[in-house]
């Protein structure tokens, strides 16, 4: 991730439309699961993830007003709906997305 010319970050404004991201990616043929990620950055609390292979990465983001006080966020496969947990469910049709708190990133968030 050096080259600042392939990276592209999209800003969403809620939570719901960021994780919409994972759905996405949880039912492709990869079946691959994004990780969150919590950065306190120029006084911003900014939850990412990254997607993106050949061609360039894309960093979906959002600034939240806090930073998170749960390290997991538990997501409905089949409704979307989401809640902040402390410790992984039982509950087989939902997500258990690990948070993880970054101390630094060379990622330059517009």
């Amino acid at each position: 991730m050096s080259d600042d010319n392939q990276i592209t970050y999209l800003k969403y404004k809620e939570y719901g439309d960021l994780l919409k991201v994972i759905l996405y990616s949880s039912q492709s043929v990869l079946g691959a699961v994004p990780l969150i990620y919590h950065l306190s950055h120029n006084g911003q609390n900014i939850i990412f993830i990254q997607t993106g292979a050949v061609g360039g990465n894309v960093i979906h983001y959002l600034v939240t007003n806090s930073p998170p006080t749960k390290k997991l966020i538990e997501l409905k496969r089949l409704t979307g709906d989401f809640h902040f947990v402390d410790k992984i469910g039982t509950d087989g049709m939902s997500l258990y997305i690990p948070i993880l708190e970054l101390e630094k990133s060379n990622l330059k968030f517009p």
